[in-house]
């Protein structure tokens, strides 16, 4: 037991059918810290923040999260774990057919504990957070797409968790938005003390937002170290990949 680590993944298996994704994923994420895991497509980094949201089990090994072991839990026990945490989906995975302030406060109409005046004061608070105040009765469709990234974080900001998923925040934005989202993950954490862990190609904006890095390849990590060690490590897999020598394919 660490009480530094706020997420532990030990050992991780994980195959489909025949091809193997995982193959002894050991990771160690701290509180308060933003961690990137970069790899190529097909890596398995969706995977692994499906397996730490308890989406998807791994074959063998543990998935700790703040000290316990997710993998045995059923649905109904990990409902508790799940409060936790909040994801920022690859495409912010908003509901066409809800407003802005329905899509923020579903998570929180779900969990029935909430008045409507409570519901309101908190979509308004965290519209203010990505910057967005006064659009709660748009719908995604009157949105950018930097607009729709934001107000999914606002949304896995809803529950106020201690963790937040960032499934590739910054894929189809353009340079404007890609810095706004960054400066949005520093803040959260600055702010908020949250832990974030972000999967992402975009070894720019990685560099940038993070604390750490990770490096996922043939199935585990074979890298973990700050930033400034990954930009001068001498694993030569993982210099081509920062640099952009090497082409991945799914």
């Amino acid at each position: 037991m660490n009480e530094n680590y706020i997420i532990e993944l030990k050992n991780v298996h994980k195959s489909f059918d025949s091809r193997q994704v995982h193959t002894g994923v050991n990771l160690s994420i701290r509180k308060g810290e933003n961690i990137t895991v970069l790899g190529g497509s097909g890596s398995g980094k969706s995977v692994l923040l499906k397996e730490i949201t308890g989406l998807m089990k791994p074959d063998e090994g543990e998935i700790v999260i703040e000290n316990e072991n997710i993998v045995p839990m059923d649905e109904s026990e990990l409902v508790h774990v799940r409060k936790k945490i909040g994801m920022l989906f690859q495409g912010a995975a908003l509901f066409d057919s809800l407003t802005v302030a329905e899509n923020i406060a579903y998570p929180l109409r779900e969990g029935n504990k909430h008045s409507e005046e409570e519901i309101n004061e908190i979509v308004s608070t965290n519209l203010e957070l990505v910057g967005l105040p006064g659009i709660e009765d748009k719908l995604p469709s009157d949105l950018s797409g930097g607009m729709k990234k934001r107000v999914g974080l606002a949304r896995a900001m809803a529950m106020n968790p201690k963790i937040l998923l960032y499934d590739e925040p910054t894929t189809g934005l353009d340079p404007p938005n890609i810095s706004r989202i960054n400066h949005l993950i520093r803040n959260m954490q600055r702010q908020f003390g949250i832990t974030g862990v972000i999967i992402t190609h975009d070894v720019k904006s990685a560099l940038e937002i993070s604390d750490r890095i990770a490096f996922l390849y043939n199935g585990r990590i074979i890298f973990e170290g700050t930033v400034n060690e990954a930009q001068n490590t001498d694993i030569e897999v993982l210099n081509d990949f920062i640099l952009g020598r090497l082409e991945y394919i799914d």
